[in-house]
């Protein structure tokens, strides 16, 4: 069985994500909004993109930038209105662009009206929608003692007291992010009906999955292994990712999804999966078992990142980026199977600054080398927006500066149980400059005008600027470039059409030289062509063997414009793909 037997649209295409409080700003009050989105969508088109995936624009008291739900049938005041949204999908349909839509359910927001409801007394119908649990004692202070050990995401327990009836909630990410329980049927078909239904009937095209694989908690909420005993709350992740109805709450609202569409239209559905083993993203993304198109690992986006504490760098080699990566889509080999590939989003620093080299001599080329990775590979492509200019991470930023309740949580964290001064603190630093979030979340540079780069007209953006784009690093300048790194991506995805039977349909991936510290270089198949690509992660010359010197090998794309196909020398951070015969 070869991939290609069973080609779709959201197999071929290439989605842009946009994250509307940074995208452009409409109104001049320092916030993106879907106008914004809307009035900027011929410069997407004009990408060679086919869909747009917008990140959380409902209701929302943004405690974790819009991942904290209030209302999802309502947009979020600051970004517009419903008929802003309904007009941006319309605008965007009308230039051939699909529209994917955040599906934020494993929790909602403590301002949401059915947590209010929950909260509001032990007897609410509404009360076991979410994980309401007595406390496991008392210290002998009298505070109450959370029921379990596990960590939040953010840092701190994963359990919020609530004076007003006495116990607890749990919220695996924020204190104002409670969890859904699953396990209600009721709250399941309210949130389908919410969250799926009213968006499918608003004419989206598909969904992006948030924590796709954490609805399921196991019975009984246990403790997590103690696995560092200096600190109270430990990761407890064993007990709600992947669980044991994952599946079946999958299957469950797939079909609900079908029965809200019409007959022979296609949607997209990526779930944010994160972790797991080759069974786990098989059952996940079988076509025959019906639960998502596809789905996000996170292997290869946390290399050199701590198990323990994400805020913890550890040493990683390239060997061991070649090994995360390909995670991504092996396991779809000879299945009817499907993955993605993407090197940034939201939640990620930028994708030059933590594969590439952002010194000014190397940052356009080797942006231009990780372009031409991500397109050479077997999958659904995401870019994220300003990828596609090359943007670099930041530098320098103050915790003061920082938005993202992720690092401002787990800095608060470390500071109580370490302390300011700590070893832990000084590591926790040195990780944010590299892997912050709010690397990704700066204002998309539109020009060079001060002081929001275009994103605004003259308003202070919400969160300080990248100032990377006074060097060039703008949407304007580069328009004016042919040699910049929006057009080589606006080339790179037109040659991905152009060659989807063996860029995006190949299969029987191969190393070639795993071992190699400079150079990523591999094999792979359709049933009559074979592809051999080989990529340069270092500044040097570098050197290479071809993995069959009986065979022909003809270069069709690459990221220097003066490469010699026929030479065996690599320039620093060069990328070729080459046919073999």
């Amino acid at each position: 069985m070869t991939i290609i037997h069973n080609p779709k649209w959201w197999k071929e295409a290439t989605v842009y994500q946009i994250y509307p409080a940074s995208f452009k700003d409409s109104n001049n009050d320092g916030w993106g909004d879907l106008a914004g989105i809307t009035s900027k969508l011929d410069y997407v088109k004009e990408l060679g993109v086919d869909a747009i995936w917008v990140c959380p624009f409902y209701d929302s008291p943004q405690e974790d930038m819009g991942y904290d739900i209030a209302n999802y049938e309502k947009v979020w005041p600051r970004y517009g209105t419903n008929e802003d949204c309904f007009q941006m999908i319309e605008e965007a349909h009308k230039r051939g662009i699909k529209v994917i839509v955040d599906l934020v359910i494993n929790h909602c927001s403590e301002e949401h009206e059915w947590f209010k409801e929950s909260r509001s007394s032990k007897t609410n119908p509404k009360r076991d929608w979410f994980f309401w649990r007595p406390p496991k004692g008392y210290d002998e202070k009298g505070n109450p003692i959370p029921p379990n050990n596990w960590r939040s995401f953010f840092g701190g327990s994963a359990w919020r007291y609530d004076e007003k009836t006495g116990e607890f909630f749990l919220h695996v990410f924020a204190p104002g992010q409670p969890d859904f329980n699953w396990e209600n049927e009721e709250c399941r078909k309210a949130i389908y009906d919410s969250s799926v239904g009213y968006w499918l009937r608003h004419n989206v095209d598909g969904f992006r999955i948030d924590v796709g694989s954490m609805y399921s908690k196991v019975e009984g909420l246990p403790d997590a292994p103690i696995t560092d005993p200096t600190v109270p709350y430990q990761k407890g992740t064993e007990f709600f990712i992947n669980g044991p109805r994952i599946h079946e709450y999958h299957k469950e609202m797939r079909k609900y999804m079908l029965s809200q569409i019409p007959e022979g239209k296609e949607i997209m559905t990526v779930g944010e999966v994160g972790v797991g083993n080759e069974e786990d993203f098989r059952d996940y993304t079988s076509a025959k078992e019906g639960e998502l198109n596809m789905m996000f690992n996170f292997k290869h986006t946390s290399v050199g990142e701590s198990p323990e504490c994400k805020y913890e760098l550890i040493p990683f080699t390239l060997k061991d980026f070649k090994l995360a990566l390909a995670e991504s889509f092996l396991f779809i080999e000879n299945t009817d199977c499907w993955s993605t590939i993407y090197l940034e989003n939201h939640d990620q620093p930028r994708s030059v600054s933590r594969f590439g080299s952002d010194s000014p001599k190397w940052r356009a080329i080797s942006s231009k080398m990780l372009a031409t990775l991500i397109i050479s590979l077997t999958g659904t492509v995401f870019i994220y927006q300003g990828q596609e200019l090359g943007m670099p991470n930041f530098k320098n930023r103050k915790i003061e500066q920082i938005k993202c309740a992720e690092g401002t949580g787990t800095y608060a964290a470390i500071k109580r149980d370490y302390g300011e001064d700590s070893e832990k603190m000084k590591k926790f630093f040195e990780a944010l400059d590299l892997i912050s979030r709010d690397h990704g979340r700066t204002p998309f540079p539109w020009n060079d005008d001060k002081p929001s780069a275009g994103s605004s007209k003259d308003a202070k953006p919400w969160i300080d600027m990248n100032e990377s784009f006074r060097d060039g690093i703008n949407a304007e300048a580069e328009l004016n470039d042919k040699d910049s790194v929006f057009f080589f991506w606006k080339k790179a995805l037109q040659v991905r059409k152009e060659h989807k039977d063996i860029l995006v349909y190949g299969h029987n991936f191969q190393f070639i030289d795993l071992d190699n510290d400079k150079l990523f270089m591999f094999t792979k198949d359709t049933d009559n062509k074979k592809m051999f690509a080989v990529f340069n992660f270092s500044s040097d010359n570098t050197d290479f063997s071809v993995p069959d010197e009986g065979a022909s090998y003809t270069m069709f794309f690459g990221n220097y414009a003066d490469s010699n196909g026929e030479s065996r020398t690599l320039q620093p951070w060069e990328g070729r793909l080459y046919y073999m015969k």
